[in-house]
C-alpha cells in the first residue's frame, strides 16, 4: 500500500516534501511566470526579429546587390568589352599597323571619338534620361504613395494587436495576481512577525541583558568566582540548551523551510521558463498567422496574378527581341569587319603585285617542260623524257582536215 502510494505521487514532487513546500508551490511558481514570462518573450521576439530579418531582409538584399553589380556593371561592361571595345582595339591595332601612314588625329577624329560619342556616350545618356530616371521616380513614387501608407497601417494594427494581446494582460496579471500575492502573501506576513514577534522579543532581550548587566556590577568580586565555579559545572548544561534550544531549531528550520523553499522557487523558476516559452510560441505562430493571411497571402496574390505575367511579357516581348537584335547586329558587325579586312588584303596584294610584278613563269603563259628534239638539237639524256613533237592544237587541226 506504501508503495503504491509512492508510486502514485505527481511527478517532480519530492517524495519527503513537507507541508510548507507543498503549500508554496502554486502561488511561487505564479508569481514566477508573472516575472519570467515578459523576459522570455522578449527573448523570443528578438531571436524570432532577428532571423527573419536576416532571411527576409539581409540575405535577400545582399543577393540583390550581388545581382546588382553582375547585372549592371559586370555584365554591361563584358558585354561593352567583348562586342564594342575588344573590336574596336582589334581595329585600331590593325589600322596601326598596316596603315602607319595615316595620322593619329584622323584616327581619333573620324574613329575613336565618333564610337565614343553615338556608340557610348549617346546610347548611356538616353539610357539615364529615359530609363533610369523615370523608373527611379515610379520606385520613389510607389514607395511613398503606396508602401509608407501600408507599412504605417501595418505597424498601427500590430501596435493594437500587441497592446491588447500582450500589455493589457500582462498589466492586469501584474496589477491583480502578483501584486496581491507579493503584497498579502509575503510582505504583510513579514511585517506582522517583524512588528508582533521579533520587536517584543528583541526589547525583552535588550531589557533583560540591560538589568543582568546592571546586577552583575553590583555583585563582588567573590561572588563573582562562585558564579565562575558554578558556570564550569553547568556548562556541558548551556552547551546541551544551546544545541536544544537554539542549534536544534536553526538546523530544522534550514532543513525544513528554507531548503524546500529554495528548491521550489529554483523549479518554479524552470517550469516557468517552460511554460513562458509554451506562451511565447503560441503568439508568435499566431502572430505569424495574422501576418500570413494580412501581408503575406495579398502579397502572394498580386505577386502571381499581376507581377508574373508583366514579368514573363517584358522578358518574351522586350528583353528576347532585343537579345536578338543585338546578337544579329553583332553579327552583321563581325562579318562587315571580316569583309573589310579582306578588302584591304586584296588591294594590298593587287598594289604589290602592280609595283613588283609577277613572276616570269606566270607571265610567259607558254607550258612548262622539257621542249621537243628537232633536227639540229643535241640526244635526249637517257633518263629524261621525251615530249611530244605534235604542236597545241594539233589534234584539234587534225580532226577538223
Amino acid at each position: 500500500m506504501a508503495d503504491h502510494g509512492r508510486h502514485q505521487a505527481p511527478q517532480g514532487y519530492e517524495p519527503g516534501a513537507s507541508v510548507l513546500a507543498t503549500l508554496i508551490r502554486i502561488p511561487v511558481r505564479i508569481v514566477v511566470l508573472v516575472l519570467v514570462l515578459p523576459v522570455r518573450m522578449a527573448r523570443d521576439a528578438l531571436t524570432a526579429l532577428w532571423h527573419g530579418a536576416d532571411r527576409v531582409l539581409l540575405r535577400p538584399f545582399g543577393r540583390a546587390l550581388l545581382w546588382l553589380r553582375d547585372t549592371l556593371v559586370l555584365t554591361p561592361l563584358t558585354w561593352l568589352y567583348t562586342r564594342v571595345l575588344a573590336p574596336l582595339g582589334k581595329a585600331a591595332a590593325w589600322l596601326a599597323v598596316a596603315l602607319l601612314i595615316r595620322p593619329w588625329p584622323a584616327l581619333w577624329r573620324y574613329v575613336i571619338v565618333p564610337v565614343a560619342r553615338y556608340g557610348i556616350a549617346a546610347p548611356a545618356v538616353w539610357l539615364y534620361a529615359g530609363v533610369l530616371t523615370p523608373l527611379g521616380h515610379g520606385l520613389r513614387w510607389i514607395g511613398t504613395a503606396l508602401l509608407l501608407p501600408a507599412l504605417h497601417g501595418i505597424g498601427t494594427a500590430l501596435g493594437w494587436l500587441l497592446t491588447v494581446l500582450l500589455i493589457v494582460p500582462l498589466e492586469s496579471v501584474w496589477r491583480y495576481v502578483a501584486v496581491p500575492v507579493v503584497r498579502y502573501g509575503l510582505v504583510v506576513p513579514a511585517v506582522w512577525v517583524y512588528e508582533a514577534v521579533l520587536t517584543p522579543i528583541g526589547h525583552g532581550t535588550v531589557r533583560v541583558l540591560s538589568t543582568l548587566w546592571q546586577g552583575a556590577a553590583r555583585i563582588p568580586g567573590q561572588v563573582w568566582r562562585g558564579l565562575a565555579a558554578t558556570g564550569r559545572g553547568l556548562g556541558p548544561v548551556v552547551a546541551l540548551l544551546v544545541m536544544t534550544l537554539v542549534v536544534a531549531p536553526l538546523s530544522w528550520t534550514y532543513r525544513r523551510i528554507l531548503t524546500p523553499a529554495g528548491r521550489e522557487i529554483a523549479t518554479a523558476f524552470e517550469v516557468a521558463w517552460r511554460i513562458a516559452g509554451y506562451v511565447s510560441r503560441a503568439v508568435g505562430r499566431a502572430l505569424a498567422a495574422i501576418a500570413r493571411y494580412l501581408i503575406g497571402a495579398p502579397v502572394s496574390w498580386a505577386y502571381r496574378t499581376v507581377c508574373a505575367p508583366v514579368g514573363h511579357f517584358l522578358r518574351d516581348a522586350v528583353r528576347a527581341p532585343a537579345r536578338r537584335a543585338a546578337a544579329e547586329a553583332g553579327r552583321a558587325v563581325r562579318a562587315a569587319l571580316a569583309s573589310a579586312r579582306e578588302t584591304v588584303r586584296q588591294a594590298r596584294r593587287d598594289a604589290w603585285r602592280a609595283l613588283v610584278g609577277s613572276p616570269a613563269a606566270a607571265r610567259s603563259g607558254e607550258p612548262r617542260g622539257i621542249p621537243a628534239r628537232t633536227l639540229g638539237s643535241t640526244p635526249t639524256v637517257p633518263s629524261a623524257a621525251q615530249a611530244t613533237e605534235t604542236p597545241p592544237g594539233g589534234e584539234k587541226l587534225v580532226g577538223r582536215g
